[in-house]
Parts: structure tokens; C-alpha cells; sequence
């Protein structure tokens, strides 16, 4: 049985398997943490080239939550030392910067999560570095489409968490497209990573019930071929098993009384490229 846990602003918070429900001061708190994260993605949509490498993505990431007062949740998290992920062509999620450079046709997933005044906005888009293939635009596009059916089934009234699954999962399979399993949506606020798991991919009508006050991410990972994954030898870097590419798009919202709000959406509408 899914248990809720109604708390406050001033409560310590723990992950232990309770769904958090929060009240205005939570929705104020990350509308400002996701509302930074997107600016910085914003920013990167005229940074991103080929000849530029994932280590100056890192850098200019880093950079931008420290002079916003912010500090990049990931920097330090489970033994990661860098303030943002880069997931290039076949790598599905979780690529670590380093001193690889974009090359012309290369599309890559920037993930980016500031902590700011105790406040998570995790985000995710997809950028071109110059020219990619067409197959490799429409997969993005579709990976677009899935994310926002899958915040639109999690509006509904009366939703539950396994809506938000079947429409992803729906959408991509006109395309003959594969849906990863191994990596999630999760729940957020104050804690990085908590409950509820979004999975994107699954049955309507089960699971729990998206009540008021959630906060959590959808975030699916959709692979041009086979659905399948495997981590490589860092400990971090999940790659397609058939060296398809694959995509990513990820926003955090909340559930509110009338449908849901999107914390982490572009203020400039930088939303998917072409940018």
C-alpha cells in the first residue's frame, strides 16, 4: 500500500519510501531551482558546437549554478565528480565529461540539476552539434513527443503513476522504437532522488495515485533500436546494447489541484532543437 507523507517546510526529510506532499512554500522553492536549471540549459543552446568538449559543457555548467548562488547536486553525489552529465549518441544516460569533442552530426543529452536554497531543478534536453542525420532528428523529436504525452496523462485528473508509463510507451512504439526500462523518473524536492520511481513504460490505471503536492521527474530514455542497456566499466555510463542511438529529454513538475505545473520548462520556449 503507497503510503503519503504531508510535510512542511521546516521538517527534515528522509528517503524512506513515502510519497512527499508539499505545500506552497515546496512549489515556490522549485519553481526558482527549476526555473534556474532551465535558464542554464537556455544558455547552452549557443554554446554547443562540434569542437567544443563535454569538459566545457562541465566547466561552463558548473560556472553558471555557482554564480546563481547554486551548487550542482551531482558534484560529490554516490563519488561523481562532475557538475553535469553529457550522453552522446549511443550513451543513454549518465556520460561523464571529460576531454572528448563534439563532432559534426553528434546529438547529446545534457542533464543538469542545481541545488539552490535547498531545492532540486533536474532537467534534461537534447542538443545538435552541427548537422545529425535525419534519423537521429526524428528520434528526438519523438523523444520529445513521449515526455509531454507523459506529463499530459500525469495532468489528468484522477491519474496514476502507470498512465504516465502506457502513453510514453505507446507513443514510442508507432515508431518501432525501444523504451529503457533500467533507468526512471523519481521523485524530488529537497532529497535528490526519492519516491515515487517513474518508470516509462507500463500499464494505465495502476499504480499510485497522483495526489496534490507531488514533485517528481518524467524523463524517458528511448533507443532508435532494442530497449536494452548496460552500464560500462566507470560505474556510470549506460550505453544502448546495440550501439543504437538514443535520446533523452526529462522535466521536473508538480501535481497540483488543477492538473500539473512544469518547473524546469525554457523561459525562452528552448524547449527541443533545432534551437
Amino acid at each position: 500500500m503507497t503510503e503519503y507523507q504531508v510535510i512542511d517546510s521546516e521538517q527534515t526529510v528522509y528517503r524512506d519510501g513515502t510519497i512527499k506532499l508539499h505545500g506552497p512554500e515546496g512549489f515556490e522553492g522549485m519553481r526558482k531551482a527549476g526555473r534556474l536549471a532551465a535558464e542554464i540549459l537556455d544558455e547552452l543552446t549557443g554554446f554547443i558546437a562540434p569542437g567544443v568538449t563535454t569538459q566545457d559543457i562541465d566547466d561552463k555548467v558548473r560556472g553558471m549554478m555557482l554564480d546563481a548562488g547554486a551548487v550542482p547536486a551531482t558534484l560529490g553525489y554516490r563519488g561523481y565528480t562532475h557538475s553535469c552529465c553529457t550522453s552522446i549518441n549511443h550513451v543513454i544516460c549518465h556520460g561523464i565529461p571529460g576531454d572528448k569533442a563534439l563532432k559534426d552530426g553528434d546529438i547529446v543529452n545534457i542533464d543538469v540539476t542545481p541545488l539552490l536554497d535547498g531545492w532540486h531543478g533536474d532537467t534534461s534536453r537534447m542538443y545538435f552539434a552541427g548537422e545529425p542525420s535525419l534519423k537521429a532528428r526524428k528520434l528526438v523529436d519523438v523523444t520529445y513527443e513521449c515526455l509531454m504525452l507523459g506529463i499530459e496523462a500525469a495532468g489528468k485528473p484522477g491519474a496514476r503513476l502507470g498512465d504516465i508509463g502506457a502513453a510514453i510507451e505507446a507513443h514510442a512504439s508507432q515508431f518501432r522504437y525501444g523504451v529503457v526500462r533500467e533507468f526512471c523518473g523519481h521523485g524530488l524536492g529537497r532529497l535528490f532522488h526519492d519516491a515515487p520511481e517513474v518508470i516509462h513504460a507500463g500499464q494505465a490505471g495502476t499504480g499510485p495515485l497522483l495526489k496534490p503536492g507531488m514533485f517528481f521527474t518524467i524523463e524517458p530514455m528511448i533507443n532508435l533500436g532494442k530497449p536494452w542497456a548496460k552500464v560500462l566499466g566507470d560505474g556510470w555510463t549506460a550505453v544502448t546494447r546495440d550501439k543504437s542511438l538514443s535520446a533523452q529529454f526529462e522535466h521536473s513538475l508538480g501535481i497540483t489541484e488543477n492538473g500539473i505545473e512544469i518547473f524546469t520548462k525554457s523561459p525562452k520556449g528552448l524547449d527541443k532543437p533545432p534551437y
